[in-house]
């Protein structure tokens, strides 16, 4: 027997084969086949587009660019500067909102994103003459300092008493865990969210 009937398969019959089976697979990607099949492209930008978002429960109109951040259609657009942004890169949580009642970083959504959720921020959680128990509490315990991180912290904190309104210590450290406070305001954190619990906030 011969040693290319002991192979089966001649090198040159499988470098033939393999030029064959790469040519099928260009033909594929190259999208030759299905072509009436793709989907229309629905890219949008780079100018800005007019959008709907309803924030605090009303719904406001306002234009921006497809790069923009929440954070940034907040504050630069809207002028809503209660909501903080610090390290805009999420890794300090100074920039929480709610959507939809679940605490997010706002510095790291696209507002194009938001759709037709419901967003709530700092503002629209109380106001000076009528404050969310989480606020009130805040200012009874002294629970800020700088400032900077207040608005993420008590938007975490209201957003843990509104699912479990009996909350832990732990469970207030757990909600709070993302929240960075430079000034180690951490213990009186923790005192003004169980209070604000007590109170039945």
């Amino acid at each position: 027997m011969s040693k290319k009937q002991n192979d089966g398969v001649s090198r040159r019959q499988f470098l033939r084969g393999s030029a064959l089976t790469a040519a099928g697979t260009t033909i594929l990607n190259s999208g030759l086949l299905g072509q009436a099949e793709s989907p229309a492209s629905t890219a949008i930008g780079p100018d800005a587009v007019s959008i709907t978002m309803r924030i605090n429960g009303k719904d406001t109109q306002l234009s921006v660019e497809p790069r923009t951040t929440l954070a940034d259609a907040l504050r630069e657009t809207l002028h809503m500067t209660g909501t903080k942004v610090v390290c805009d890169r999420g890794a300090c949580s100074a920039c929480t909102v709610w959507i939809e009642d679940v605490p997010v970083n706002s510095c790291l959504t696209f507002a194009l994103d938001v759709g037709q959720r419901n967003v709530t921020t700092i503002e629209g959680l109380g106001t000076p003459d009528h404050m969310h128990p989480v606020q009130a509490a805040f200012v009874e315990y002294d629970a800020a300092q700088c400032g900077y991180c207040t608005p993420g912290m008590v938007m975490s904190t209201a957003a843990l008493l509104k699912s479990n309104p009996n909350p832990t210590l732990e469970d207030v450290q757990h909600a709070v865990r993302g929240n960075l406070c430079r000034c180690g305001t951490y213990p009186k954190v923790f005192e003004a969210a169980l209070a604000a619990a007590r109170k039945g906030a």
